[in-house]
């Protein structure tokens, strides 16, 4: 292995005492968000309590698995987690998306009206909902009337075109929690609990259904806790503690969720069928280790903004603000950059270190992407990953972590690399 250069070496030194300098301003807001961890690991505990959870509800039935234990277990316990009437986990679902589709189908009929409030959803949604492409049975497709409200400036719910939107029957309204590859703040717990109240103000029967991918275990309360009907999400994020081999969840009123289960498996069969394949052990393991890998995941994310927000790059949201989601985004400006970080990251990654991350197209995006996320678990954005769309502002979006060491180490050298890029210029250390 051939020897480091000078001005490698200086690179990294400067790249180390800008992030250490960070983490040093953030000690007492890393602090609070370890002590957080507290009140939502006894909620986990409380519903593995509650529903005395053993070793037998590892195992899983075979065929169809009706009946299946393990499988009704994990379901309780997840929709006391959830402050849900009812849940259901499943590791059918290969990603969020898909837990949100079979919602969205599940619910929806021919002709009835489904509108978004917090603007263009995510980017994997567009051809669910038919926005682009055609010909695979999108909403679209099947009748489903589709209209949005874009989020006002301050990242708000537009509550004036909301009323004007409510003046039609509406069967559905799509609250997106997280910001996805929009530059805007994540929704707060607060914010849909208010929105929730002014939708069944109004049209007490309009489902709201929020979309919680990224924000689960974030803060106190989750959304079905305080209006949502029903909620969607996926295992390779936040609750699956970044164990968890794959899958999703839908959880809310227990019509709508069995609806969901309904167009998962088949009418007359729903929640009743399918296997866990002898994994339920894993997904209930990740839900026990999730609260304290949100936390370390979210330190990670003010460490992110804080870095980057010192060298004098935009970021959303700020370092050490209130946050309703684990991602953090950074308009670095610049396609080059997005790949020199992104190609750091990945070079800091357990796995597949070696591998060059290019963008490419990425089914379900409308973009090319650039995506580093050497993860155990393939796609497992709870694990430390960053991605971005190859187009203006160029912003790039990190996503989880498991501890903040591994985010530090991994900030130091996407720094250094800039710095030697001739991207940034670090502050001297002398």
């Amino acid at each position: 292995m051939s020897a480091a250069s000078p001005s490698g070496d200086r690179a990294e030194a400067q790249a180390r005492a800008v992030v250490q300098a960070v983490r040093e301003q953030q000690s007492a807001s890393a602090a609070a968000r370890t002590a957080g961890v507290a009140s939502r690991l006894e909620k986990v505990l409380a519903a593995f309590a509650a529903e005395r959870v053993g070793t037998q509800h590892f195992a899983s039935l075979t065929g169809y698995g009706h009946g299946d234990q393990g499988r009704e277990v994990l379901d309780r316990v997840f929709a006391r987690v959830l402050g849900a009437d009812k849940a259901a986990v499943r590791l059918q679902f290969v990603s969020g998306t898909h837990a949100i589709a079979a919602a969205l189908f599940g619910v929806l009929r021919p002709g009835d009206r489904m509108l978004a409030i917090t603007g263009r959803p995510y980017d994997t949604l567009e051809e669910v909902i038919g926005l682009r492409g055609a010909g695979q049975g999108s909403l679209a497709e099947f009748g489903v009337r589709y209209d949005e409200r874009d989020l006002k400036a301050d990242g708000s719910v537009d509550l004036q075109a909301l009323d004007e939107a409510l003046e039609q029957p509406t069967r559905l309204i799509l609250i997106q929690r997280s910001c996805g590859y929009s530059w805007r703040p994540s929704l707060s717990i607060a914010a849909i609990e208010a929105v929730c109240q002014h939708i069944h103000a109004r049209q007490p029967d309009c489902i709201c259904f929020v979309d919680n991918c990224y924000g689960e275990l974030v803060e106190e309360r989750e959304p079905s806790e305080v209006g949502a009907d029903l909620i969607a999400g996926s295992l390779i994020k936040n609750l699956g503690g970044t164990i968890a081999p794959t899958g999703g969840y839908v959880a809310g009123r227990a019509d709508l969720v069995e609806q969901a289960c309904c167009r998962l498996t088949a009418p007359g069969i729903g929640s009743e069928g399918g296997t866990g394949f002898d994994l339920h052990r894993l997904v209930l393991q990740g839900l026990f280790l999730a609260p304290q890998m949100v936390a370390e995941a979210l330190i990670g994310a003010d460490l992110v903004a804080g870095t980057f927000a010192a060298l004098g790059y935009s970021v959303q949201p700020a370092a050490q603000a209130p946050r309703s989601d684990l991602i953090q985004a950074v308009q670095l400006g610049d396609p080059e950059a997005l790949k020199v970080v992104c190609r750091s990251f990945q070079s800091c990654s357990p796995v597949g270190s070696y591998l060059d991350p290019v963008p490419a197209a990425m089914p379900g995006y409308a973009s090319d992407l650039v995506m580093a996320g050497g993860t155990f678990i393939d796609g497992s954005t709870s694990e430390f990953s960053a991605d971005a769309p190859l187009r203006p502002p160029y912003n790039l979006y990190v996503q989880g972590g498991t501890h903040r060491s591994h985010i530090e180490l991994a900030l130091i050298r996407a720094l250094a690399a800039l710095q030697t890029a001739g991207l940034v210029d670090l502050p001297h250390t002398g």
